[in-house]
């Protein structure tokens, strides 16, 4: 029972991360991003294998970017990555003329290419077995157990979860937070008034992104594996829903949200 308990509390985290990424991008900005589980993916690979090691010829697991890097910076490395993909994808989708429904359908077709890719070409990550032992930080260098690991990282989540939700709260509230509603409510409006529309967009994609990437990362070196079967495009709508339930524009709500929804 208590490992239920504990391992709910640090999903909890997970989605509530997950829902307040989301929740800047569309609930703040207006951002419909069908394609949001792909950063977190991204950042939960990108955090497995830099604390993996170097890929071994004849290992059961092949993959890129091989190090043992020391902790944190395995989470900043899938921080990175998260912010950097979405960098990409933002400047390509957001800064064009494209109806949102549309670039909504475009990051929709880009999670769903980005899984069939990654489970096919082995060589990136494992293909469809994806990552295994990934070291777990904390456990060894504090000698604890199974339960005591547990429990730590609920912990850990719940401090991380704090500094970010704290964060989010006080960039909302001030102009810039502003701006990201006047955007979301009429863009055009909001260009008339001198916002800079695509690279505010740009921007706050950016911020999720690092947010979901943040997210994976801390998600895999809890579980220590990832594989194309945990991040499925699926999940982006469970996230949406919970998004809907708190309330656009509410990170309180989204937190509520990841509770009464996947939590």
């Amino acid at each position: 029972m208590q490992a239920f308990v504990s391992i709910s509390l640090v999903y909890l985290g997970i989605y509530a991360l997950s829902a307040w990424s989301l929740n800047l991008q569309y609930g703040y900005a207006g951002i419909i991003n069908f394609g949001w589980i792909v950063f977190q993916a991204i950042g939960a690979y990108v955090a497995g294998v830099v604390s993996l090691g170097a890929s071994k010829s004849g290992s059961f697991q092949t993959y890129i970017l091989g190090a043992r890097l020391p902790f944190p910076l395995p989470l900043l490395a899938g921080t990175a990555a998260g912010a950097g993909l979405a960098l990409v994808l933002g400047v390509l989708i957001l800064t064009r003329r494209i109806r949102p429904d549309f670039q909504a359908i475009i990051m929709l077709v880009v999670a769903i290419i980005a899984a069939q890719v990654v489970t096919t070409a082995t060589g990136l990550f494992n293909g469809a077995n994806g990552i295994s032992n990934v070291p777990q930080p904390f456990k060894s260098s504090l000698h604890l157990g199974y339960q005591g690991f547990q429990w730590f990282y609920v912990g850990w989540m719940a401090v991380l979860c704090v500094i970010v939700y704290v964060g989010l709260e006080w960039l909302c509230r001030t102009s810039w937070g502003r701006a990201l509603r006047a955007v979301r409510e009429d863009d055009v409006l909001a260009a008339y008034a001198g916002i800079n529309v695509p690279a505010l967009r740009v921007v706050v994609f950016v911020l999720g992104g690092a947010i979901a990437g943040f997210s994976g990362a801390l998600l895999v070196e809890f579980l220590g594996t990832w594989s194309p079967d945990a991040w499925s495009f699926v999940e982006t709508f469970v996230v949406f829903v919970a998004v809907y339930v708190g309330g656009r524009g509410n990170n309180r709500g989204a937190l509520i949200g990841a509770f009464l929804v996947p939590g």
